[in-house]
């Protein structure tokens, strides 16, 4: 009988590849169950989740297996500004490993609707490692620029009530915006 690590690694060896696609409101309800269980993210409501299912599909990225959803991405193009904002990424536990974050960042980057970005922008407090990681990551692999400032401040913006969340900004390189275009 295999042990413990050998079975998950079976397990993950022999998972399918992920479909990305992009989201429906019909999705909302698995989209924040799928949060739920992505500790520390903030969780909205089901109802905002539907919404950006719906309404802002084109800058939103699922990932499945056999329907069962694993990842999401969230986001939209700021306005009045040639950038992206990516406000949640969340991977399924179950998928952790397999680089499903930036595969579905990358996706996001290829996506009419995102033609016009110059630079991805998102939101991570300090103690967010995961996030720090998988930006960090993403930034090397498409050969970008990370930066990041303090920008919702605890005291100024939170009341006090949740942390710095800092800005974070990688430029997209010319080379990813020759593609998009």
């Amino acid at each position: 009988m295999p042990n413990d690590t050998e079975s998950k690694t079976d397990s993950k060896a022999r998972t399918p590849a992920p479909r990305l696609r992009k989201p429906d409101a019909t999705d909302g309800a698995d989209i924040w169950a799928l949060i739920q269980d992505c500790k520390p993210l903030d969780e909205n409501s089901m109802y905002c989740n539907l919404v950006q299912a719906d309404h802002f599909r084109d800058t939103c990225v699922l990932a499945e297996v056999d329907g069962d959803i694993l990842g999401w991405v969230s986001g939209h193009m700021i306005p009045d500004q040639d950038a992206l904002f990516v406000w949640q990424v969340a991977v399924s536990p179950r998928a952790r490993g397999m680089g499903l974050g930036r595969k579905m960042l990358f996706e996001l980057l290829e996506r009419d609707a995102c033609d016009g970005a110059t630079a991805l922008k998102t939101t991570i407090t300090r103690d967010n490692a995961a996030s720090w990681a998988l930006f960090r990551s993403f930034a090397r692999q498409l050969g970008g620029t990370l930066s990041d400032a303090p920008h919702f401040e605890r005291e100024a913006h939170f009341d006090g009530h949740h942390d710095t969340e800092h800005m974070v900004t990688i430029t997209l390189p010319r080379s990813q915006l020759a593609r998009a275009a």
